[in-house]
């Protein structure tokens, strides 16, 4: 692997992917540019994989260092600037991500997926992703957010996650009677922070124009 000096640090990102998602929020909270390079799953880019053999992204190349989960990148960031005080959560906050990250997204991805995988009954395993959002409507219908006025890094950790949740299936979704969750993730879809990043780069090759991510700092998200 290379250690270079970079002009900025280097995200190779898939626009739609939740993971990829998410480390772009803390990017973009923190206030921190990088080089985005976009890329399409079925043809990864070989300094991506000289950089990550194991193939997904995100992938952040900071010259001297790769950070290739999601969660760590979102630390990085966050750590190196957090003016939204997303790291200012409860202790049930780091609780909650790691049902999300767990045993909903193992849910999600074979109800999403039911095809790839032996034995399965995808709404069987909707209903177990449905029981643990459930969990968290009754909170949610008293305040904006899951601990406050305010997200923090339980609601931005997360709320990717639950976009591709509903996205499955929308009318069933929206047809549930979670109307804490619903809220919860329309104004996150609604706001400006989601527009940021989902913003469309052309696919990245070697000797591509640098295209910058994100494309201006307007942090007044919420």
């Amino acid at each position: 692997m290379t250690h270079d000096t970079l002009a900025m640090p280097v995200l190779y990102n898939f626009r739609r992917c939740p993971y990829a998602m998410r480390a772009r929020l803390a990017l973009l909270s923190a206030g921190i540019t990088v080089e985005v390079r976009e890329i399409i799953l079925r043809d990864k880019p070989a300094h991506m994989l000289e950089l990550s053999p194991k193939g997904t992204v995100p992938v952040l190349w900071l010259g001297d260092r790769v950070i290739d989960e999601s969660r760590d990148i979102m630390d990085w960031a966050l750590g190196q600037n957090d003016p939204d005080g997303w790291l200012n959560m409860p202790s049930e906050g780091a609780a909650w991500i790691a049902k999300i990250e767990g045993p909903f997204k193992n849910a999600l991805d074979r109800y999403k997926y039911a095809t790839r995988f032996e034995n399965i009954d995808a709404k069987v395993e909707r209903g177990i992703a449905r029981e643990i959002l459930g969990t968290v409507d009754a909170q949610l219908r008293q305040r904006k957010w899951l601990f406050g006025d305010r997200p923090c890094l339980a609601d931005m950790a997360t709320i990717t996650f639950v976009r591709q949740f509903a996205n499955v299936d929308r009318s069933w979704f929206d047809a549930e009677p979670w109307d804490g969750v619903k809220r919860w993730l329309e104004q996150f879809l609604d706001s400006q922070m989601f527009a940021d990043i989902m913003g469309k780069y052309p696919l990245w090759h070697a000797g591509a124009a640098v295209q910058t991510f994100p494309k201006s700092l307007d942090l007044t998200h919420f």
